[in-house]
C-alpha cells in the first residue's frame, strides 16, 4: 500500500502539470458508485496535495475529488495521444486538461464531494496529525496514541492507525520500530512518553527523508529481511503476519528489538 512518502511525491509530480488548469475532459468508471466527474468539467484545479495515504484535489466550484489506492492503486501522468502503460479498462478516473491527462489506475476509492464536507467526512475528518504536513503536531499524535482505547494495542498496529497519526503504513512502521529498537509487539500502554516520541519523531523523520528523494524510496534496514542478518547485531531476522483487515508483515531483530532490552 502507498504509504504517506509515496503520496507526496505523486501530488508534487501532478501538480504542475494540473494545477491553474481548466478541465476538459473527466470521466470514471469501476465498480460500485461511480461519481459523477462531468460535474468538474470546466471548472480550475486550485489544489494537489496528499492529505495522510488519500490524494485530494480541489477545484475552484467548491468540489473536491478523493482517491486512496490501497494495496495496487497509482496515478499516471501523459501527454496527449501518449499510450498508456495499463488498459483503459482498469482507468478508475481520468482527468483531461491542456496539455495532460491523468489518470488514476485500480484505486479502490474514488468519489466527489463538496469541500465544505471534508470537515464531517468519515476518513478525512477522523485522520490524525499528518506527519508530512508543515503543520504537523507531535503533541497531538502523542495524546492520541495515549487514549485509553489503545492502551492494550500493540505499538505495531498503533503506529498503521491512521486516526492517531497519518502517513505512515507498513514499510515506515517497521522501519521506525527498528531504528528505535523497539519490540513491534510491546503494548503501547508499556511504553513511556520519552519512547512514544521518539518514535513519531522517527516516523515523521525517515517519511520526510523518503518524501523527497529524487529518485524514490530511501534504503530500508529491516523491511522484507526476514531470514537474513539483521544489518545492526547479526541476529537472524524473523517476521510474522500482523492481524488486521489488510494484510501486513512485521519484521524484527528479535535481538535488538527484545521487550526490556
Amino acid at each position: 500500500m502507498p504509504e504517506g512518502d509515496t503520496l507526496h511525491r505523486t501530488a508534487a509530480g501532478l501538480r504542475p502539470y494540473l494545477v491553474d488548469r481548466v478541465v476538459t475532459s473527466a470521466r470514471a468508471q469501476g465498480p460500485g458508485r461511480v461519481p459523477q466527474v462531468d460535474r468538474i468539467v470546466g471548472e480550475r484545479i486550485d489544489v494537489v496535495a496528499a492529505q495522510g495515504k488519500n490524494l485530494i484535489i480541489r477545484f475552484d466550484g467548491g468540489l473536491e475529488i478523493r482517491t486512496h489506492l490501497r494495496m495496487n492503486g497509482s496515478w499516471h501522468r501523459y501527454r496527449p495521444g501518449e499510450r498508456w502503460r495499463r488498459p483503459p479498462s482498469r482507468a478508475r478516473l481520468v482527468l483531461e486538461v491542456p496539455g495532460s491527462v491523468a489518470v488514476c489506475f485500480d484505486a479502490p476509492v474514488v468519489e466527489l464531494f463538496e469541500t465544505r464536507a471534508e470537515t464531517v467526512h468519515p476518513a478525512l475528518s477522523r485522520l490524525g496529525p499528518d506527519l508530512l504536513s508543515p503543520e504537523f503536531d507531535a503533541a497531538e499524535a502523542h495524546r492520541r496514541l495515549r487514549a485509553p482505547g489503545r492502551a492494550e494495542m500493540t505499538i505495531s498496529a498503533g503506529l498503521l492507525d491512521q486516526t492517531a497519526l497519518a502517513g505512515i503504513g507498513n514499510i515506515w512502521r517497521n522501519e521506525t520500530l527498528f531504528a528505535e529498537r523497539v519490540d513491534p509487539f510491546a503494548p503501547i500502554r508499556d511504553l513511556d512518553d520519552a519512547t512514544l516520541d521518539r518514535l513519531v519523531a522517527t516516523a515523521r523523520r525517515l517519511l520526510e527523508g523518503s518524501a523527497w528523494q529524487a529518485l524514490g524510496r530511501a534504503p530500508l534496514r529491516i523491511y522484507r529481511r526476514s531470514g537474513r542478518p539483521c544489518p545492526r547485531c547479526g541476529t537472524i531476522v524473523r517476521s510474522a503476519p500482523l492481524r488486521g483487515d489488510i494484510p501486513r508483515t512485521t519484521y524484527w531483530c528479535p535481538s535488538c528489538q527484545a521487550l526490556g532490552r
